[in-house]
């Protein structure tokens, strides 16, 4: 009985003293994060100013070499730029010899922007002051994911800095061509060298930003899929029509691409633009009891007045109510029209008849649903209906991802936001879509997710920001988002 008492005694006293420890690293840590703050900061606003936009063909490869700087400056002992058949991705690798690893997802692209639509110079990332926000860069890749990823490094600066060691290893995959659908991401962790080290991984993680203005917090456990493509309707391609634009008078007796294209368009869908009509298309997994459960907790705490708000929406699709919608939004598929680019769209009139029209496309999947299942039976659709004539061009696309809540690397986040006094709201998948799938699908079959405090808003949108300075208590500035990657790192380690 005394020698068990005596290991009782032991193993609490070895937890407490690991524990006192671990709080004054981190007290250090935090100090240091502090006195680093503007350097961490400036660290942010040079990555914004050189933008990586895949769409455009645009800072190829300097945008892959600077992230690889940017990670060997964090204390990455290797950082190697490796070739896609597009555009490049960093695969770097941190040896602390720690007892666990950690995977790294990071994006060093970014959407495309028109600055005459910001108020802020996008390229400039000036620190705006925003009404019951606080101070905020505003750039593209400001949130999207520039800030949240610079918060990492800062973090990994300031263990370093602090004299402290990693609690964990790191492994890292960044890629340029995330905001085009990801087509070569499977290039990159599939090279032997990088899937051997994403073996030894406790699972994957992106860092976000992920408190909303309210201080509310998502941990997501998936993603939706996605396909991005185009659909173009031709004169030449169709056979009918003309091979260039002509004279609108002509209408009366020649065929229209773009009319063509609009009718092929309809046939996707139901007349309200809501249920997918495409003949033969994949499944959904039906909505499983965990997910409703989840789903109903979140709609409870979460506004509805707020989203719809933020979103600029009077009303969700057929009236439904919130908790409903929060339904629909997690397990339906969409088909969705990014754009549609056909004949003369500047000032005034002129009376063409568009040889060519083109409808940019994207279409989120569900569980249960893959990627080539879907652009087969679009295909195969259109063939049937008398559209075969469209050129239907993939450019990029992945499965749908999920991890379990009972994973370690859900449960770490978990247990870090309860011990910072959030009770966060666990959420089937993000509707948005990330390649994890390249992740958690075999031969990997890892975990993965996302983590970090923090806000910002407006990814794909003209001033698109990150809060440096909080000015409310329910949401942390720059350095509060830095010391959630620290306590998660630790927390990992653990």
């Amino acid at each position: 009985m005394k020698r068990n008492l005596s290991r009782t005694v032991i193993a609490a006293l070895a937890i407490f003293i690991t524990s006192n420890a671990i709080a004054d690293d981190l007290g250090d840590i935090r100090r240091e994060i502090t006195k680093r703050h503007d350097e961490a900061v400036k660290r942010l606003q040079d990555w914004i100013a050189l933008p990586s936009i895949a769409a455009e063909n645009r800072n190829y490869p300097a945008g892959a070499e600077y992230m690889a700087r940017l990670a060997l400056d964090a204390g990455f002992q290797q950082a190697a730029v490796i070739n896609t058949d597009g555009k490049p991705g960093v695969f770097a690798t941190l040896d602390a010899g720690a007892a666990k690893t950690v995977g790294l997802y990071f994006m060093y692209d970014v959407k495309q922007f028109d600055p005459a639509e910001w108020t802020s110079p996008p390229l400039e990332a000036k620190l705006v002051d925003k009404p019951g926000i606080g101070k905020a860069i505003v750039g593209r890749g400001a949130v999207n994911q520039k800030g949240p990823e610079s918060a990492f490094l800062a973090a990994l600066h300031a263990i370093r800095g602090a004299g402290k060691k990693m609690p964990v290893n790191l492994v890292l995959i960044a890629e340029g061509e995330e905001e085009i659908g990801s087509p070569h991401i499977g290039q990159l962790v599939h090279r032997p060298e990088v899937e051997a080290a994403f073996r030894k991984t406790v699972g994957v993680f992106m860092p976000a930003a992920s408190q909303d203005l309210d201080g509310i917090v998502t941990v997501s456990l998936g993603a939706k899929g996605v396909v991005e493509l185009e659909l173009v309707s031709s004169g030449e391609k169709w056979g009918r029509g003309p091979a260039k634009d002509i004279h609108s008078s002509l209408k009366a007796m020649v065929d229209s691409p773009a009319w063509h294209l609009v009718k092929a368009l309809d046939t996707l869908v139901s007349a309200d633009g809501n249920t997918i009509t495409i003949d033969g298309y994949p499944k959904p997994r039906p909505i499983n009891a965990d997910e409703k459960a989840m789903i109903a907790e979140a709609s409870k705490r979460r506004s509805e007045a707020q989203s719809k708000k933020s979103l600029g929406v009077q009303h969700w699709i057929d009236d439904l109510p919130w908790e409903q919608a929060n339904e629909r939004l997690e397990s339906q598929p969409t088909v969705n029209i990014e754009g549609l680019v056909g004949g003369y769209t500047g000032p005034g009139g002129k009376t063409i008849l568009a040889h060519r029209a083109i409808a940019k496309i994207d279409m989120r999947l569900v569980p249960d649903m893959k990627m080539n299942d879907a652009v087969a039976a679009l295909k195969a659709h259109l063939a049937k209906h008398g559209f075969g004539d469209i050129e239907v061009n993939v450019t990029g696309g992945y499965d749908p991802t999920g991890t379990a809540s009972t994973a370690p690397l859900i449960q770490s986040q978990v247990a870090v936001l309860k011990r910072a006094g959030i009770d966060p709201v666990l959420w089937p998948r993000n509707a948005g879509s990330y390649p994890g799938y390249v992740f958690t699908n075999a031969p990997l079959s890892l975990s993965a997710g996302h983590f970090g405090l923090g806000h910002g808003s407006g990814a794909h949108a003209p001033d698109e920001y990150y809060v440096i300075e909080s000015s409310t208590p329910n949401v942390q500035g720059f350095d509060g988002a830095v010391m959630s990657f620290v306590e998660y790192l630790y927390e990992l380690g653990r």
